[in-house]
């Protein structure tokens, strides 16, 4: 049986687990391996990001333009594009589908000429082709963890019995996010990962309920930092309509 492989769509998005290693040096975000995810690579791709929308506010509308993503955000799609291009030169997995930066562009309401909208829709591509083989059935813990993100994003109603939720959240897309984000997991364990502390912990969303909140996320990195920061909490990326499991 062919092994179903990752749909490069905004809302199944992978992440890694980190290797252990003490790695800080000022002025990286983060290591994959030898390689360095540079802070001002991070700064090049917001300060893009922040001219585009500043020159494209509409005063009629009131001004407002495109939120940007937070540097977490940009610091995950790099670690994970690194991580997937080293993944798929090693084993030789090839694309199963394009993620074209016009039509990410439009789902992210961001310029299609941008740089991180490259890197974002090179990343989807690449993981179009990373295998993630049988799917997984939930634990009852991680159905719990699930709900209670759920009614915590107020996307379940509160007078709707765990029991009920569950067997309507336990389906195919949730097994498949399951098995997406056990795949990459075991994969990234081969990568020596490393975040800076200010980035720590680092979640990034697998499968989510909607626009704004994430069913199914995976850990970046190390698991956390006493240091303080003022890093945003990474931001769901939008989902294709079909991928919402509830």
């Amino acid at each position: 049986m062919r092994a179903r492989r990752l749909v490069a769509a905004v809302s199944l998005v992978v992440g890694l687990v980190a290797l252990t290693g003490c790695r800080t040096e000022p002025g990286v975000a983060a290591y994959v391996g030898d390689q360095q995810i540079t802070e001002n690579t991070v700064d090049s791709l917001l300060d893009e990001l922040r001219d585009s929308s500043a020159a494209t506010e509409a005063p009629e509308l009131g001004g407002l333009a495109p939120q940007p993503p937070s540097r977490s955000e940009v610091v995950s799609a790099l670690v994970l594009g690194t991580v997937c291009d080293q993944v798929s030169a090693d084993r030789g997995y090839q694309p199963q589908g394009r993620t074209e930066p016009v039509a990410l562009a439009g789902q992210l309401g961001l310029p299609p000429e941008s740089e991180y909208v490259r890197q974002l829709a090179a990343l989807y591509t690449c993981l179009s082709g990373l295998p993630i083989g049988d799917s997984v059935a939930p634990t009852e813990q991680e159905l719990a963890d699930v709900i209670a993100a759920g009614r915590t994003a107020g996307v379940i109603p509160p007078d709707t019995p765990d029991a009920v939720v569950a067997g309507q959240l336990d389906g195919p897309q949730l097994r498949n996010g399951l098995a997406s984000r056990r795949a990459l997991a075991e994969a990234a364990g081969e990568y020596d990962v490393t975040v800076n502390p200010r980035y720590r912990p680092l979640e990034f969303p697998v499968l989510n309920f909607s626009q704004d909140v994430a069913a199914v996320s995976v850990l970046l990195g190390e698991p956390g930092s006493d240091a303080v920061t003022d890093v945003s909490s990474p931001e769901p990326l939008p989902p294709t309509g079909a991928d919402q499991p509830a």
